[in-house]
């Protein structure tokens, strides 16, 4: 159980460890940051320890002479200054594969006057996903092979799995140490745990002052809505909170990877689109403590049952995006008068499309994967692929360009 797991970004955190002086991992809390990056470096500086975190306060630039290289600077938000001292390091030596920094939020990106453009490559970790946990986490991303083999980049699918088995990888989660939890109950003692510090600690840590009970009551209205296209009213009354308020909490959330809001697609030929972000939990497992469901009640609520598992496959498909060498988005598309909609649509920078729509059934039809029919129609070639993903037990042809492919077949091994 304490064997190290190889996660999707080993291979180009080492490679850009190795052509470039500094690296910032970013991630939400416990995703295993730490664990990842430690074992590229010599020398460790943990800023969430009081006593470091003092020393480098004192002289950030002192702190980080006589260590030996590779060093990691774990959770570099919580003693910023530290940032000037490794610009000016980078400036005097700029040496390859000098310093790793990691961060439980993204705070570098709405940190004014950030000192470390150019200097810094940024990179994104994310909780623990299928591939990581039963497939090749070494593997070509999933992205980059559709966009270049299409509907034919999906080998065979591992067998076995059902509706069940799908709510339960759901609602397990991908934090590490949750998952080395030894029972359910623990697991879950876990998590809440997790929710609690976030409401309680993690605005603090960053100098925001939030109230904790609103905060939480906000998270759970996104939780209820999570794979939802909400108005931002819908979810503020519901968390019986102001508007300027639930926007504060959108921003934390949001920063500290906690929630993503995935913005609406709008292509030349989309004009009309509706334009509200979509809302996802970046992790089905936190619906566990933020509702207070289990499997049971998840298999028992169709509308339940259906965001658990379009979240499920959103941080698959996030994550993929996170590694992919072409370059990749996430987006949503729904149409003005809601007769077409598109559960996630990927866009490479190369223009081309992925189209996924997510169905909870084990035998899916042509008539399910009308959404992807009908933008095939209007993308024409742009359209690399639609995924019509589903919880049956194998992958087959639906028509030109669209597949039906179990959730599996998102972290199964690459086809031969």
């Amino acid at each position: 159980m304490n064997a190290y797991v190889p996660r999707l970004l080993d291979l180009e955190l080492s490679e850009v460890l190795a052509a470039h002086p500094a690296v910032l991992v970013v991630g939400p809390r416990a995703c295993g940051k730490t664990t990842t990056t430690r074992r590229l470096c010599r020398s460790v500086l943990r800023l969430d320890v009081p006593a470091q975190a003092a020393v480098v306060r004192a002289d950030p630039d002192a702190a980080l002479r006589g260590l030996d290289e590779p060093i990691l600077i774990d959770e570099w938000q919580l003693v910023p200054d530290i940032l000037g001292a490794v610009k000016r390091a980078v400036d005097d030596d700029p040496r390859p594969g000098r310093f790793v920094l990691t961060g439980s939020s993204q705070a570098d990106l709405t940190t004014t006057g950030w000192p470390a453009t150019g200097r810094i490559v940024r990179l994104t970790m994310h909780p623990l996903v299928g591939r990581e946990r039963h497939g090749d986490p070494a593997a070509t991303s999933l992205i980059d092979r559709i966009i270049t083999d299409g509907v034919d980049a999906f080998g065979s699918p591992p067998s076995g799995w059902d509706l069940h088995q799908y709510v339960t990888e759901a609602l397990t989660s991908g934090w590490p140490e949750a998952l080395r939890a030894p029972s359910e109950r623990a697991r879950d003692r876990w998590l809440t745990g997790y929710i609690d510090h976030l409401v309680t600690r993690e605005a603090p840590s960053l100098g925001v002052a939030r109230d904790p009970v609103r905060m939480r009551r906000y998270l759970q209205a996104i939780a209820a809505n999570t794979a939802g296209v909400p108005t931002h009213k819908m979810l503020y009354d519901a968390a019986g909170i102001s508007r300027i308020a639930a926007a504060g909490y959108d921003d934390l959330l949001d920063t500290l990877m906690i929630t993503q809001r995935v913005p609406a697609w709008a292509g030349n030929r989309m004009d009309r689109a509706v334009r509200l972000p979509k809302r996802y939990l970046i992790d089905p497992g936190l619906l566990g403590p933020l509702l207070r469901i289990d499997q049971r009640r998840a298999l028992r609520d169709g509308d339940l049952l259906g965001r658990l598992l379009d979240t499920l496959v959103a941080a698959q498909l996030r994550a993929e995006c996170a590694i992919s060498i072409v370059g990749a988005d996430l987006f949503h598309l729904r149409d003005a008068n809601g007769r077409h909609e598109i559960d996630l649509l990927i866009e490479a920078r190369d223009g081309q499309v992925i189209a996924v729509e997510v169905k909870a059934t084990s035998a899916p039809s042509r008539t399910d994967a009308r959404h992807l029919e009908w933008l095939h129609e209007r993308l024409g070639s742009t359209l690399a692929a639609g995924l019509l993903v589903h919880t049956g037990p194998r992958a087959f042809h639906l028509a030109d360009r669209i597949v039906a492919v179990p959730v599996t077949g998102l972290w199964s091994p690459p086809a031969p």
